[in-house]
């Protein structure tokens, strides 16, 4: 019997998240004494520490389909299918199953915008993206340190860590700039920011075309001030 054969009996259909997290535990644990004792369902832990679970399902034309979710019952998959890969909405942190797509970016690019950004000492938080052609920058809708400030007094048996922790895994998240690749022989990028003037609501360029390094020394300092704004 399989792990979701045994979450699916009744006496586990009402589980709470704590019990179903310290069973998986044990089994986890059988699985590394006796592998192939027990059969794990593919996991993935978003950024907010939810647990997705990779399902297998079916089209009306008959052919398998595949996706996440937070339910550990159904027809429940080992491993991440050939030709597919994760992809994490940075808005709310849900989780897809998605055909892979090429990508032009490098690691080292992803990595270079994700050091510059991480530099910003400021209240807010960011994620780094790259799909395609385009390394995007999210920022966080709610200020850190403000939340921190208004929850102290209520909680104050818990860690200001602990408490930081928290908040940062419920932060929601829009894409403010993106860095778009125009030239891959000479890795130069068009550096754009989004525009939330409502007759507008769409990226606009803010600078000429040029070298990753450059751009990111000249506008990511911008990012969680008025200065942000005023790139044009």
């Amino acid at each position: 019997m399989n792990q979701a054969e045994w979450l699916d009996r009744g006496s586990w259909s009402n589980a709470d998240a704590a019990v179903k997290s310290v069973f998986c535990k044990c089994l986890k644990r059988i699985t590394s004494l006796n592998p192939g004792a027990v059969h794990m369902p593919f996991q993935y832990v978003n950024r907010k520490g939810q647990t997705y679970y990779l399902h297998r399902g079916t089209t009306k034309t008959g052919k398998p389909k595949y996706y996440f979710s937070m339910k550990i019952k159904g027809d429940l998959v080992e491993s991440l299918p050939d030709g597919y890969e994760i992809y994490e909405e940075p808005l709310r942190a849900q989780v897809f199953l998605q055909r892979c797509k090429p990508r032009s970016i490098t690691d080292a690019e992803k990595t270079a915008v994700e050091t510059a950004v991480k530099s910003i000492k400021r209240s807010r938080r960011y994620l780094v993206q790259a799909r395609g052609k385009t390394i995007t920058v999210h920022e966080s809708d709610q200020d850190v340190d403000g939340l921190k400030a208004s929850y102290a007094d209520s909680f104050i048996l818990i860690s200001p860590s602990r408490l930081e922790e928290s908040i940062i895994r419920s932060l929601s998240y829009t894409a403010v700039m993106r860095f778009r690749l125009v030239d891959e022989e000479r890795r130069i990028f068009l550096p754009e920011r989004y525009c939330f003037k409502g007759s507008i609501d769409d990226w606009i360029g803010i600078g000429a075309a040029d070298r990753l390094n450059k751009l990111l020394g000249r506008f990511v300092k911008t990012l969680g001030t008025e200065s942000f704004f005023e790139l044009y």
